[in-house]
């Protein structure tokens, strides 16, 4: 059995690489993104740390903390300032294991405009198994008694009032904020992020295209999400 430690050590290779992965890929700019993992049996989140650029940023840095939030080894830096709505994400999906929050462009662009993300084509469902919701827009109050938390509890609220599961859609849209995805590993959540901006832009341009688009059949969008999710999956290698 792995000690705690090492357990630790891996957690915070695996979110370091996956932060590193956010530039790569063109969905952050500054330091505006953030990748976090968590171990409920241990006890414990890892996430980056807060305002800390990219190319300066070292393993050693990702912040360990309880699941509570709070810190866990000595000399720690701040953790992202989005924890906390990591922590109500984590606390509701208990399937969730990575979360991912970027300003990437083109998806930022769907949160500003308040806007769900129709399924427009089989790249969408390959990853999302239906429409992408939209939260509503936090009230004064909510932002100013506790924003971060209050971003996670009307993700939370988005989801179960549309009666989604979070393993179907691991992604959403903060109104006038941005998205944050999921999956059970960082890497996977980072592979989430980059489909959802990459087919933001594509919904962008269909509707310039063609202003009456429809979502593709509820039949097309069954056949590319299940070969690649759940027991009848056939995409890929074994």
């Amino acid at each position: 059995m792995l000690s705690h430690e090492l357990i630790i050590k891996e957690m915070k290779q695996r979110v370091y690489e996956a932060n590193l992965k956010l530039p790569q890929y063109g969905l952050v700019k500054l330091t505006w993104g953030n990748v976090s993992e968590i171990n409920r049996a241990l006890g414990v989140i890892v996430i980056k740390p807060s305002g800390v650029n990219y190319e300066e940023m070292t393993v050693n840095q990702m912040v360990v903390t309880d699941l509570a939030g709070n810190l866990l080894e000595e000399d720690s830096m701040k953790p992202s300032s989005d924890l906390p709505t990591h922590i109500v994400l984590y606390e509701a999906f208990e399937q969730v294991n990575a979360i991912v929050h970027t300003h990437s462009t083109n998806a930022v662009m769907w949160a500003q405009a308040g806007r769900d993300l129709p399924a427009y084509g089989t790249t969408h469902a390959d990853a999302f198994y239906g429409t992408i919701p939209c939260t509503r827009q936090l009230t004064k109050a909510e932002v100013k008694e506790a924003y971060e938390k209050n971003t996670g509890c009307v993700i939370i609220e988005a989801f179960q009032e549309r009666k989604l599961q979070a393993t179907e859609i691991p992604g959403v849209f903060v109104y006038g904020h941005g998205p944050f995805t999921w999956g059970e590993t960082p890497a996977k959540a980072v592979e989430n992020s980059l489909i959802l901006d990459e087919i933001c832009l594509m919904a962008k341009e269909n509707e310039k295209i063609n202003p009456e688009i429809q979502e593709i059949p509820h039949y097309l969008l069954d056949k590319h999400y299940y070969r690649k999710h759940g027991i009848h999956a056939y995409y890929g290698q074994k």
